[in-house]
């Protein structure tokens, strides 16, 4: 019964992504990575919430809660909650930089803003470098899903059967298809974990369940943990609207007051989350003896659920991690088509970036089978180096004028040093080392921007 109900919310994604298109004709480039600029807020909030909570959210979190305590939601829910406020204010502002250069990625607003090919190419080069293991994730989340629910496939047939079916919603339809399955993922989603935390609730009870827990877990931090959990909220909070998904999730909206709109009701989906902490609590209190701490989430769900409702969980799951694994593949598609080849006409540019998916799929399968580890280790760079386009993208926001030399040197001074604390795993005072590179990023574009006079005037039109 749960393969049949999981196999069936596939198929009726399929068709919701032949839906999204239908009579529409043929996309433009514009319409297939954008949406042509049309999306009201209900499809922008969908979109943005279907690429914020991931697979990381029924396996990550449950997973950190199940092994470090409550210590580790604070980290994880405070960057989300202070994100917000930061996408209501800057989200607009992006929206707007993007219709004003016709924008369709992230290095479209760099080169638009400073008419710099050279900066254009390292923001490109380092958004494709710090992404890859993004995409990764959602691999390694999928099998850790699907496995946990007891599916016990062979990793290389669930994460082929991902690859194909995530590059399936792109191409019938690209981000349209994408806003449109978002919908039924969330539902899914939502309800999944409501009822895995109601079952828990009423099998054992709420009281029982942290009481048990608490005898296994911390529920205080040191200084260092604090200073760490408090530098590293304010640094993730920075780069949550900086990446390259979702300034182009940005890019889909309408209007600058859609995306006001939606960033209001965004932490309403918050709500779910005391239910995923009784489902790890469960798993402690209940000394089940996982084979990760990723399965925590999914251990509650087996024990407590009937056969229908797992098959809900595990779709919900699925579609989870498949819609951000479709979202990276429309911000690298056209980043290579876009930004890295000079001179392809938009014509091509669509079906070009399509080849290019594939190949990242190709090459994110490959290195998920053969060092998943190694992926592993670098999925934590990720927000130390995207987070350093913060600086330039403000610049490129408020139309200051600054060097684009200045922007390249502290951007990628930032992102260098950064690896290289992260390898050398310097410990600087529990102050996350990202926060600190940001710092010396900001202080490197000042010095080099003082320096000489902007050569061109980057004034808001």
């Amino acid at each position: 019964m749960a393969t049949a109900v999981f196999l069936g919310f596939l198929a009726f994604s399929l068709y919701l992504a032949i839906r999204s298109n239908k009579g529409r004709g043929p996309q433009s480039v514009h319409d297939f990575f954008v949406a042509s600029r049309q999306f009201g807020a209900y499809l922008v909030f969908f979109l943005a919430a279907g690429e914020i909570y991931s697979i990381g959210t029924m396996v990550g979190f449950p997973g950190g809660i199940y092994a470090k305590g409550p210590t580790y939601g604070v980290w994880f829910l405070g960057y989300i909650l202070l994100a917000y406020p930061v996408g209501y204010f800057i989200g607009p502002k992006i929206w707007q930089a993007g219709k004003r250069y016709n924008a369709i990625t992230l290095p479209d607003l760099f080169k638009g803003h400073f008419q710099s090919r050279a900066l254009e190419l390292i923001v490109a080069g380092s958004a494709i470098v710090f992404l890859l293991p993004w995409g990764q994730l959602q691999f390694t989340g999928l099998v850790a899903a699907l496995n946990g629910l007891g599916w016990n496939f062979k990793p290389l047939y669930l994460i082929l059967f991902a690859a194909l079916l995530a590059f399936t919603y792109i191409a019938i339809a690209g981000v349209r298809a994408s806003a449109y399955i978002a919908v039924l993922k969330d539902i899914l989603m939502v309800v999944a974990i409501v009822v895995t935390g109601v079952a828990v609730s009423m099998e054992v009870g709420v009281t029982e369940v942290f009481h048990a827990a608490s005898q296994h877990v911390s529920n205080r931090m040191n200084s260092h943990q604090l200073t760490f959990s408090m530098s590293t909220m304010l640094f993730q909070s920075l780069g949550f609207y900086v990446m390259p998904f979702a300034v182009q999730n940005f890019f889909t909206a309408k209007s600058a007051n859609t995306i006001r709109r939606t960033q209001v009701a965004m932490p309403l989906y918050m709500l779910m989350y005391p239910f995923l902490v009784v489902a790890s609590y469960y798993a402690i209190s209940q000394n089940l003896h996982l084979a990760s701490p990723n399965e925590a989430f999914f251990a509650a769900a087996i024990r407590l659920l009937p056969g229908w409702l797992l098959g809900l969980v595990a779709a919900g799951a699925s579609l989870s991690g498949l819609l951000v694994l479709a979202g990276i593949c429309l911000a690298i598609g056209p980043i290579v088509t876009r930004n890295l080849l000079p001179g392809m006409p938009e014509a091509r540019q669509k079906t070009s970036a399509k080849v290019v998916i594939v190949l990242y799929l190709l090459v994110s399968i490959v290195m998920t089978l053969l060092t998943p580890n190694l992926m592993l280790t670098l999925i934590n760079t990720t927000y130390y180096g995207v987070t350093q386009f913060f600086p330039g993208v403000m610049v490129v926001l408020f139309g200051l004028r600054v060097r684009p030399s200045a922007i390249a040197s502290g951007m990628l001074t930032g992102q260098l040093l950064a690896v290289i604390l992260y390898v050398m795993q310097i410990d600087l005072g529990g102050f996350n080392l990202g926060l600190v590179c940001l710092g010396v990023n900001l202080l490197v574009l000042t010095a080099v921007n003082l320096t000489a006079k902007p050569s061109r005037a980057h004034a808001l039109s």
